[in-house]
């Protein structure tokens, strides 16, 4: 991935919350079409609705042919920064997470592989009656923790109001700005409850300060799933979370192995997302892409019973496995909704003729080569992905023209500005597909006149060391999908000025007045033609700052063992179904 720093999909216009549209494509175990590689320019669009107070009911839709039992076994390399909900942004971490965690809503994937908007723990999506200032969500019975005990309403409230504590640094931030009186709470462990978040009975009501009519979508997110207040262990609960899922942790080596094993007190009846018919997850977090790609062509042992959530098909196997008609019935091929970019720090970089130098010196090309070629990247030249409501054509930088970048123009553009020479300090992850990258990056960067140093970071911490605000780099790798389906969520957390700060997603740091008053009034148009325009123009606005350098938009392709059943995509998570899938006999 890089990868995804979160998952979501895109519609338009903040206030219309009835339903939104996925762009996929390929997906079921053939892995698409079995005859050319799927794009990400042209993919059609399928509905996600909000689903109804019987779409919430359980149990889940049963899996055609599933069977219950045995071991599924996950090879990847590495891994979970944070498993505390509130800390998670990643969407690794939320897809790894959906067999143990539940939200008030959640993804609800039906046996055609169509996504529903339902409720989770609540009894339906999410009720508002003012437009979307005042939102209520009521609690199912029935729903208990892994030691028996029920899911109360103080665990409701202690859920949203932990988030404001201290030591909640990585997760989003929507809920904790949107909340009245939230700009001045400090969390709970003071004694003290935030006013805007109300309990009658088995209600729990949200007051926000201005109207959100896509609520019940960013309480879908992993960051707001439920946290047992009895059991909240506050920074350490990151290692060790509580679960009131289908599954709870069984044992966990940090940075090597994890395994999920039954929870013996989760009730089907209360859950219409998850099925669970393995009886143990055994994760690895020690494989980097090539062994894993090897270990699934082999197709021998554990491994048969071996799946992915971010090890893809190697670069270096990937005509291989899709030429090959056996090995490609065992591909998920899926197009994301992710854009992956460097973000230029723009309090180190300045000067936007520096920045745009930058943007015209890049080697797409030999990235598109060194990932894996087109059948697997789409080369961007936005940040908008072409499958997302908004998008608007265009190429500021002539990609398209020369792919593998123009470092005349590039040169001219810093001799321009005085700067000839200039240093950069690009952050990357530790793997190694991304050191052939660096190296390409490198490379194109010096002919063009800049001096580059590259710094090498751990893959598991990497998007907490440049969350930092003094993190030392002038560039790294980010990528982001939409958090859930409104515009907002790809320009406020990534491009406004507002969300700067530790821990948040502005990796650019980007503080543009004119960005900023864009992006708020577009938040605020109801019409969704209108608002599709306007967040395309945004778009453009951004990058003729040239704060980042727009780098590919992905096409996936996960590959696993012969023996594992229903392999699907989970629409809402940007991943493999953990929780629709089996181990066959």
């Amino acid at each position: 991935m890089s990868f995804s720093r979160r998952n979501f999909i895109i519609a338009t216009g903040v206030v219309a919350a009835s339903s939104t549209v996925l762009t996929a494509c390929g997906g079921g175990k053939d892995g698409g079409s079995k005859n050319s590689a799927p794009k990400v320019t042209g993919s059609k669009t399928i509905n996600i609705p909000v689903g109804t107070k019987a779409d919430s009911t359980g149990p889940a839709p049963e899996v055609k042919g599933a069977v219950t039992g045995g071991t599924v076994y996950g090879l990847d390399q590495f891994d979970m920064d944070h498993m505390d909900p509130a800390q998670i942004y990643v969407s690794t971490e939320g897809a790894i997470t959906v067999p143990i965690m539940r939200g008030l809503t959640g993804y609800k994937i039906d046996d055609k592989g169509n996504t529903t908007l339902v409720g989770d723990a609540a009894t339906d999506a999410g009720t508002t009656k003012d437009g979307g200032k005042t939102w209520s969500f009521t609690i199912k019975e029935g729903l208990k923790w892994e030691d028996g005990s029920d899911v109360t309403m103080d665990d409701v409230r202690h859920t949203f109001e932990r988030i404001y504590a201290s030591f909640i640094t990585e997760g989003p931030r929507y809920v904790q700005d949107w909340l009245l009186g939230g700009d001045k709470y400090k969390g709970p462990f003071e004694g003290k409850h935030l006013d805007a978040i109300e309990i009658d009975g088995r209600t729990v009501t949200f007051r926000l300060n201005e109207a959100h009519g896509d609520f019940n979508f960013t309480v879908a997110m992993r960051g707001y799933s439920l946290v047992p207040k009895k059991h909240d262990t506050k920074e350490k609960y990151d290692k060790r979370p509580f679960s009131c899922g289908p599954y709870k942790i069984g044992a966990r080596s940090i940075g090597k192995s994890m395994t999920y094993v039954r929870n013996e007190h989760w009730d089907p009846k209360t859950d219409p997302i998850r099925n669970a018919y393995p009886d143990k997850f055994q994760f690895g977090f020690t494989y980097e892409l090539l062994a894993s790609t090897d270990r699934y062509i082999a197709d021998r042992g554990n491994d048969q019973y071996a799946i992915s959530i971010f090890n893809e098909v190697a670069s270096e196997r990937v005509a291989q496995v899709l030429t090959n008609a056996e090995l490609k019935k065992r591909v998920l091929t899926q197009v994301d909704t992710v854009t992956y970019y460097w973000p230029i720090n723009t309090t180190r970089i300045k000067d936007v003729k520096v920045r745009q130098a930058i943007n015209w010196a890049w080697p797409h090309q030999q990235l598109q080569t060194i990932k894996g070629g087109a059948a697997v990247t789409e080369i961007a030249t936005t940040i908008l992905s072409p499958v997302t409501p908004g998008y608007e054509k265009f190429d500021l930088y002539g990609t398209t023209k020369k792919p593998a970048g123009d470092p005349e123009k590039a040169k001219a553009l810093l001799k321009e500005a005085g700067k000839l020479g200039q240093k950069l300090v690009i952050a990357y992850q530790s793997s190694d597909n991304m050191v052939k990258q660096a190296v390409a990056i490198k490379n194109a960067l010096e002919a063009a006149g800049f001096q580059v140093v590259n710094k090498q970071l751990d893959k598991s911490t990497f998007y907490t060391a440049i969350g930092k605000i003094d993190n030392g780099y002038d560039m790294f790798s980010a990528g982001w999908s939409p958090d859930w389906p409104a515009g907002y969520s790809v320009f406020y957390p990534c491009w406004s000025g507002k969300n700067i700060g530790d821990g948040r997603s502005n990796y650019a740091q980007l503080n543009d007045p004119s960005v900023n008053k864009a992006i708020d009034a577009a938040a605020k148009i109801a019409d969704a033609e209108e608002a599709k325009k306007a967040w395309g123009a945004i778009d453009r606005q951004i990058m003729e700052l040239a704060p980042a350098v727009p780098d590919y938009h992905s096409i996936r392709n996960w590959m696993h063992g012969s023996k594992i059943g229903n392999v699907v995509y989970d629409a809402g998570n940007t991943c493999v179904a953990l929780c629709k899938l089996y181990a066959m006999k």
